[in-house]
């Protein structure tokens, strides 16, 4: 049992405000970093490779890719601050975890793609305002969530992750700028993804702990060292990089664009429903109990402060991480203060340019191997919230239309090619059309079809009803 092992009683263990030993309060810190760490700095490698910048050290703009990881370290560090020290109404004071958040990704990669380092502003305009946006929701966050069941929850997190496998395959056969190439989709770019990703469910299936919980990152270093017994990997632009470096406000500068500040906004509001989430997990699994309303309204805050400021220094979007939810249940340590810690470590981190030079020498099919995992993993996370839906008539009709057209709209975007450029970025990009769809027709479809049975339906696509699936 955890209060065994010299971290303190099991009341102490379920409070917040309570610190464990320095000597154990430390490692646990840092374990929260190892579990988030590639999920954090992945989306600004990814980022800049859609934008067509950063890749090879030769690259002109590489150092801005350095310094957009080195900010995203820096910016989840204080973002995470925010939650577990807070300031005035901002901050739910709970252990909640912050980090760069994939869930914007569909909706950045179109407003950078191909356009180079000068695209960044465009983004960091839309951060900002959709952070401050974010942030209000703090105020009436409760009254939102009749309108986000799990139904609709469910699908955006499927379709995030839906719309981003397409790049972890991407990445794993050669990158973006070698398609087409004879490199592209080689065995040597596959063995090194490969590696990655056979030793991620190595231990995901057969590790236990920290070392579960850190798979993709071991899966990451695994894959690393194949690269580097084949020769891939330069450390050419580690030499080259500062020992430490400051923040630098409105590095990549600030454009307002419709469709980024409109995109950014939308998808706040889901960011924010996903950090409800994380919130009461917390409280669930850590101290048994259900959250207040102060420590939500609190967290909502954050998130979106977060966002907005790390807009202000060419960050990405901040939100809370979900992985380490999981880890405090593991753990057992609701300590606010274990996680501040860990916060501290992430903002040393991001001073020092040379971790994200390092970081920066990751061959690109190694990393597409553990995105390819991540990715997947995002997927079967919005399966499994749509796990909790009842599947009638109704329900299977909203999904049906919403996955159909979000998806559809993604995967042949020139079918909307007479729409204003606004519009068809915001439409294409899959996650929008899809939660804007479901949320709609879950508010105006009346509830009468939902007490029509699910085998009803079953029946007739079978034909024979239910439990007739090929194998049964």
């Amino acid at each position: 049992m955890a209060h065994s092992t010299g971290l303190g009683t099991p009341a102490q263990l379920a409070d917040p405000n309570y610190t464990p030993p320095l000597a154990k309060a430390v490692p646990l810190g840092i374990q929260h970093v190892l579990a988030m760490f590639v999920s954090n700095v992945t989306p600004a490698i990814i980022v800049c490779g859609a934008a067509g910048f950063g890749f090879g050290s030769n690259s002109p703009d590489f150092p801005q890719m350095i310094y957009m990881i080195q900010m995203s370290m820096f910016f989840a560090g204080i973002a995470t601050l925010f939650q577990t020290i807070g300031v005035g109404p901002v901050g739910a004071r709970l252990p909640i975890v912050q980090g760069t958040s994939f869930a914007f990704i569909p909706i950045m990669i179109p407003l950078v793609a191909g356009k180079g380092v000068d695209a960044i502003a465009v983004l960091m305009g839309g951060i900002l305002v959709g952070g401050l946006f974010h942030a209000t929701l703090g105020l009436f966050i409760g009254r939102l969530r009749f309108a986000l069941p799990p139904l609709v929850t469910g699908l955006v997190v499927t379709m995030i992750g839906l719309a981003l496998v397409k790049v972890g395959v991407q990445y794993a056969a050669g990158g973006v700028p070698a398609i087409g190439t004879p490199d592209y989709g080689s065995l040597m770019n596959w063995t090194m993804a490969g590696t990655v990703i056979l030793v991620t469910l190595a231990l995901k299936f057969f590790a236990r702990g920290m070392i579960s919980v850190s798979a993709v990152l071991i899966g990451l270093l695994a894959g690393y060292g194949v690269a580097l017994m084949m020769g891939q990997v330069s450390f050419a632009s580690v030499g080259r990089a500062a020992p430490f470096a400051l923040p630098d406000p409105l590095h990549f500068g600030l454009e307002f664009s419709v469709a980024a500040i409109v995109g950014f906004c939308l998808m706040g509001i889901v960011s924010a429903v996903e950090t409800v989430g994380d919130v009461s997990g917390i409280c669930k699994g850590g101290a048994g109990r259900e959250a207040t309303d102060k420590e939500i309204q609190g967290a909502t805050f954050a998130d979106g402060l977060g966002t907005a400021v790390s807009g202000l220094f060419g960050a990405l979007p901040n939100t809370s991480f979900s992985q380490n939810v999981g880890l405090i249940a593991m753990t057992g340590v609701m300590s606010r203060h274990v996680v501040t810690i860990g916060g501290l470590f992430l903002i040393l981190c991001g001073l020092m340019p040379k971790v994200g030079a390092i970081i920066s020498t990751v061959p690109i099919e190694v990393l597409g191997g553990g995105v390819i995992v991540m990715f997947g993993m995002v997927v079967a996370a919005g399966i499994s919230m749509l796990s909790d839906v009842t599947w009638n008539r109704r329900n299977m009709v909203i999904f049906a239309i919403a996955l159909s057209l979000g998806l559809g709209l993604q995967l042949e975007p020139e079918a909307l090619q007479h729409l204003p450029q606004t519009l068809k970025v915001l439409a294409t990009s899959g996650i929008l059309p899809a939660a804007a769809i479901a949320i709609v027709l879950n508010l105006i479809l009346p509830e009468e079809l939902a007490a029509e049975a699910t085998e009803e339906i079953s029946g007739s696509l079978s034909g024979q009803g239910k439990g007739s699936m090929p194998g049964e």
